[in-house]
């Protein structure tokens, strides 16, 4: 099957579980063209069909509760209860329980294609270890969440630096187009359950944001609340492209067990109800994007962060601690640059065919 086929049925399988706003498809369909980093973030779907043939020796590794869809730009802040800011992996809308080692060679290639589009400047080598590097401490130490308090100045610095302009951010949140059509009724409750108080007024939007999950249904709800603005989304939730590409039965989405069971300090706006994914937009409660970062920074510094907070979902899995650090004991010092370097080429060719559609 190649990626053309594989992207209709992909897509007709995800129309059978929640709406798909067609234009929004065209769109990402686009941007898959622009450069292999993009086209790697768009479409998990086909990493899930591939990886296991592509690294076959990698696939009998301990599972766990995967982010899956793993990659150097699903990390962002948010604010806990405190008020704190706090930074981790932004989205899991594909968990999924796979081999430990997927999430870490899906990080590594996300960082080997970065790099020949001018987002990363470090070399594969030198990024596959510091993201083994930080995961393995990171499973050592049982874990540990980024509070970006009076720890990790470096990393609050990086974040702040990343932090969207109140004004301009709700410019672009005004200056989105109303919703299409009636608010179903899901969608409704959904977007009122994480509003502040009942009975406020707000006008519905439709966002166009991400890659991967671009083509789902993106409502914001924008309102004023105590002297100043508030907005609230609500996104379609499916199973795990994983569930497609190993024709699994299940239509389970494991979206709170992960962020529940995960070495993390929660966002207390982030919540599930039935078939969306609600959440506070905000302009410190969002993904950093590489190319919001200053251009001086220590990107070593950074991916090992990266791997660390990988371990840190991880470790929700029960027993699984041990299983992983014997099994990376057992495991050749090269093999996540050899995973990530045989998933490089795999995605470059599915994009190469991609671009002579």
């Amino acid at each position: 099957m190649d990626i053309a086929k594989a992207t209709r049925k992909y897509e007709a399988w995800l129309a059978d579980h929640l709406p798909l706003v067609k234009a929004d498809l065209t769109l990402k369909h686009r941007r898959m063209r622009d450069d292999s980093f993009s086209f790697m973030r768009g479409t998990f779907y086909r990493w899930a069909q591939l990886w296991p043939d592509v690294c076959a020796r990698l696939v009998n590794a301990p599972r766990v509760l995967a982010v899956a869809d793993l990659h150097i730009e699903n990390f962002g802040t948010w604010r806990d209860t405190e008020g704190r800011l706090i930074w981790g992996v932004n989205d899991f809308d594909e968990v999924f329980t796979l081999p430990y080692t997927n999430d870490l060679v899906r990080l590594a290639t996300s960082a080997a294609l970065a790099c020949e589009t001018s987002r990363l400047a470090i070399d594969i080598d030198e990024a596959c270890e510091a993201i083994l590097s930080g995961y393995t401490e990171g499973v050592n130490a049982r874990g540990q969440p980024y509070v970006l308090e009076e720890h990790h100045i470096w990393l609050r610095r990086l974040a702040l630096t990343a932090l969207r302009d109140p004004v301009p951010f709700w410019h672009r949140m005004d200056a989105l187009r109303p919703a299409r059509g009636p608010l179903s009724r899901g969608a409704r409750r959904a977007l009122e359950s994480m509003l502040p108080a009942p009975g406020l007024n707000y006008r519905v939007v439709h966002r166009v944001a991400g890659l991967g999950s671009l083509g789902r249904e993106r409502l914001v709800a924008l309102a004023e609340w105590g002297s100043g603005r508030i907005a609230r989304e609500a996104k379609g939730l499916a199973p795990s492209a994983c569930t497609w590409a190993l024709d699994k039965s299940t239509s389970e989405a494991y979206y709170e067990k992960a962020i529940a069971s995960a070495v993390r300090v929660p966002d207390p706006f982030v919540s599930v109800r039935r078939r969306w994914i609600v959440r506070r937009l905000a302009p410190d409660c969002s993904r950093m994007e590489l190319a919001s970062l200053p251009k001086e920074r220590d990107e070593a510094k950074l991916l090992y962060a990266m791997g660390w907070e990988t371990a840190n979902v991880h470790l929700g899995t029960r027993r699984a601690r041990k299983q992983i650090l014997s099994d990376l004991r057992r495991r050749p010092s090269d093999w996540l640059e050899e995973g990530a370097r045989r998933m490089r080429t795999a995605v470059l060719e599915d994009w190469k065919q991609w671009r002579a559609i």
